[in-house]
């Protein structure tokens, strides 16, 4: 856990929030969410409420997983440091859900809208595609960029599907194929090529260059064809097939490299591809309003 907390503003009130790197989580300041939804006061109004509430929701649901917060150490208002209830974003929107104030309602506009959208996406995933689309491009990508970031998506499924046919079947266990495949292409852990980009909880593909994204293709295409046509199994198998598949994509990386005498692995992350891509638009329209 790091020690630097960050406070957020939510309208008026500050929130406290901390990052947690092993688990890759914002934890929020329950209290403080509890006090800017509520109106109360002060931090000890805001507290009594956050009692009451923790056992009403224990009474609606047997799922614990809301009520079982964890507690951090956090800056008060005095300066001194004390253990504060703290809950991660999936817990706090169902605890958003059980506040019954105006300000809670926007929250849980969004969440009946996002459940309505995933309903609607089962019985139509044409729809979760064109949601992607229209994400990635509100977010400023070209399509160029768009194209490529879907054919990873699908080859992406293929891997997994293809490992879970060879008996992975442990969540822990994906993570840790995917962290070998990506040192293996491109050299660095999946936690370390995130730190080279500025990333914290932001998914590293969305921020990968054309070029890092169709070697991170090429890797896991490799591994699953090679895992089809060798029949391994079991992580042992898995683990095989990964490092054969991303040394495949790291050789190309390599002649790549050798002939641009330039590094594949960038640091440019999601602001800068994107800045990139609205600066050719610039130059591009300059030169067509150059030839009116």
């Amino acid at each position: 856990m790091t020690e630097k907390n960050i406070v957020r503003l939510f309208e008026d009130r500050k929130i406290r929030v901390s990052w947690d790197e092993s688990t890759e989580e914002w934890l929020f300041s329950i209290v403080d969410i509890v006090g800017a939804l509520t109106d109360q006061p002060d931090t000890r109004q805001a507290s009594k409420y956050w009692s009451v509430l923790k056992l009403r929701i224990k009474d609606e649901s047997e799922n614990q997983l809301t009520t079982n917060c964890s507690q951090l150490k956090m800056v008060s208002a005095d300066g001194k440091k004390y253990l504060t209830d703290v809950a991660t974003t999936k817990q706090l929107l169902r605890i958003i859900q059980s506040i019954p104030s105006k300000k809670a309602e926007p929250f849980k506009l969004w969440l009946a809208e996002v459940g309505n959208e995933r309903i609607n996406e089962e019985y139509d995933p044409e729809k979760t595609i064109n949601r992607a689309l229209e994400t990635y491009r509100r977010k400023g990508y070209s399509d160029d960029w768009i194209n490529q970031r879907l054919k990873t998506i699908d080859a992406r499924k293929e891997f997994t599907d293809e490992l879970k046919n060879s008996g992975v079947t442990k969540q822990r266990d994906f993570a840790i194929l995917t962290n070998i495949l990506t040192q293996a292409w491109s050299g660095h852990s999946v936690k370390e090529y995130k730190k080279l980009k500025g990333l914290t909880k932001q998914n590293l593909r969305d921020n990968m260059t054309n070029m890092e994204l169709v070697l991170n293709l090429l890797a896991e295409t490799s591994s699953t064809e090679i895992s089809k046509m060798t029949n391994n199994t079991g992580f042992v198998g898995a683990k095989k097939s990964v490092q054969q598949g991303g040394k495949v994509a790291k050789n190309a990386r390599e002649q790549i490299e050798q002939i641009t005498r330039k590094s594949i692995v960038s640091e440019e992350n999601h602001l800068e591809i994107r800045n990139k891509s609205e600066n050719r638009k610039k130059i591009s329209q300059k030169n067509l309003d150059n030839k009116d």
